[in-house]
């Protein structure tokens, strides 16, 4: 039986794992440098991103002895919004990828905010300004790389997020071209007419002559020889949405958690393109039937990367996995509370000028107490999202699928149900942003019929239920939300 590859290019490191049926074979990743150029600044090396991408693809298969012809298809995943413009004919990058937590541009969204435009931006996109989405992003290229504008409208650049950068290069330039959920991403995309948008294409000053075309996830995008023969590119979709189709969330109201870098919340939502009152983002999902569904999102910039920068940084913990051991040693935080606002705050508080801030520290705290508060910030950030998607929507959340390298950690999946009072379930395997990527190549191939017969491979590892008091969990949240008013407008206030 043949396989399917997963390319799963995330933040910190891009990863191939190898599919048969539903079940990962081999995996292998590589990490890349993170690029802090100045503070709130972030970069990737886009060429380094590739060539790691192929590395691991080649390892894969060498690990298992299998060669291109035993690949059914590639199925791409991809940290979403990050930004790269190149040169057509040379195909190398004109700078660095900025990557989706970049803040360079939030002085620029500001001005786009004191205009009056967040309404016309998120009637047509889903979004709210912000300079996490890649509009200004690619604004910023063009407006800071000598010629770049009159070499884009000349024909000369192209812009594309990562999936797009993959495919570009994986096909030799033979394909230009991304999918529903990442062109969503962009803050250029009409989600409701499936088009690049004029007006905001013109408000940005990007010519639509650099960007791709756009597809469904389930689709042929072209072939790559990378490896040997022909292997189709047949699936492709942003890392969120590629996780909850992972986590088989096909019905409204179903919803999952990935705790990476970030966490990234999302709630299927349907036909139905639900419009958030507080914040939330509205964006395309992954669908097999041609349909274009939709979910509501709230993203939380730090989460995994709060583990470690514990780690590498404050060397505070041996290990990511430490950190569920040395926060069992205590009961609770002693009344610390850590907001990881390192690079603002995402949804629901949108504040890019917040930075991180621990409170309530006594001579008591110890070593133990700041890394469980910082297991609870994650899960408090992730509480925010919960409980303004459940009163947007009008949909409670009964049960949250969970995966990402963090969702191992016992006691923060613990804390996570605690906190938001619902069931926290967790699957065998927690790859599922990969193995969406390879359900979506795996469909469009035919070596999976239908959806029904991925339906019944999903398989629960454990879950978590609530253990705590309605006043445990009342007081505690009530302490976490003057913490976060800590933390905001904390760079504004300082160069005031």
């Amino acid at each position: 039986m043949k396989y399917l590859l997963a390319f799963d290019q995330g933040t910190t490191s891009s990863r191939c794992i190898l599919f048969q049926k539903n079940k990962p074979v081999v995996t292998y990743s590589l990490p890349h440098e993170q690029i802090y150029p100045m503070n709130g600044w972030v970069e990737h090396n886009p060429v380094e991103i590739y060539n790691n991408q192929i590395k691991c693809a080649a390892e894969v298969m060498s690990q298992l002895k299998i060669s291109s012809n035993d690949i059914a298809a590639i199925g791409i995943t991809n940290q979403r919004e990050t930004t790269i413009v190149w040169d057509k004919n040379t195909g190398k990058p004109i700078h660095n990828a900025i990557v989706w937590q970049c803040r360079r541009t939030a002085e620029f969204c500001d001005q786009l905010k004191n205009d009056g435009l967040s309404d016309v931006v998120r009637e047509k996109t889903g979004l709210p300004i912000d300079s996490y989405f890649s509009a200004t992003k690619v604004k910023w290229i063009l407006d800071n790389i000598p010629g770049a504008r009159d070499r884009a409208k000349r024909g000369e650049l192209l812009f594309g997020t990562i999936d797009t950068w993959l495919i570009w290069n994986l096909t030799k330039g033979k394909t230009f071209a991304t999918d529903y959920t990442n062109a969503s991403r962009t803050m250029l995309y009409n989600i409701h007419t499936l088009q690049w948008d004029k007006e905001l294409l013109d408000l940005f000053d990007i010519p639509e002559c650099m960007l791709p075309k756009v597809y469904p996830s389930c689709y042929i995008y072209g072939e790559t020889t990378v490896f040997g023969s022909a292997i189709p590119i047949a699936g492709v979709a942003g890392d969120q949405q590629s996780a909850l189709f992972g986590q088989l969330c096909f019905g409204m109201g179903d919803a999952k958690n990935t705790y990476g870098t970030g966490a990234f919340l999302l709630m299927n939502t349907g036909l139905v393109a639900c419009r958030s009152k507080s914040g939330l983002i509205t964006t395309i999902a992954c669908s097999a039937n041609g349909e274009v569904n939709y979910a509501l999102e709230g993203s939380v910039f730090i989460a995994g990367s709060l583990v470690q920068w514990l780690r590498d940084d404050l060397k505070m913990i041996p290990t990511a996995q430490a950190s569920e051991r040395i926060a069992e040693k205590v009961s609770d935080t002693g009344g610390v509370y850590l907001v990881p606002a390192f690079v603002g705050l995402g949804a629901p508080h949108w504040d890019p000028y917040a930075r991180g801030t621990i409170v309530g520290l006594t001579r008591s705290c110890k070593r133990e107490h700041l890394v469980r508060a910082a297991l609870e910030a994650i899960a408090l950030q992730s509480n925010d999202v919960i409980q303004q998607m459940q009163a947007d929507s009008n949909i409670r959340i009964s049960t949250l699928r969970v995966d990402g390298g963090a969702s191992a950690n016992n006691l923060l999946m613990q804390i996570q149900a605690d906190i938001s009072n619902l069931r926290v379930d967790r699957p065998s395997c927690i790859e599922t942003t990969a193995m969406g990527a390879s359900y979506l190549a795996g469909l469009t191939v035919g070596y999976y019929k239908n959806v029904n017969e991925i339906s019944d491979k999903w398989e629960l590892d454990n879950s978590f239920r609530p253990q705590v008091t309605i006043e445990w969990r009342k007081n505690l949240i009530s302490g976490w939300r003057k913490a976060i008013e800590r933390s905001k407008g904390w760079e504004t206030d300082i160069e005031q």
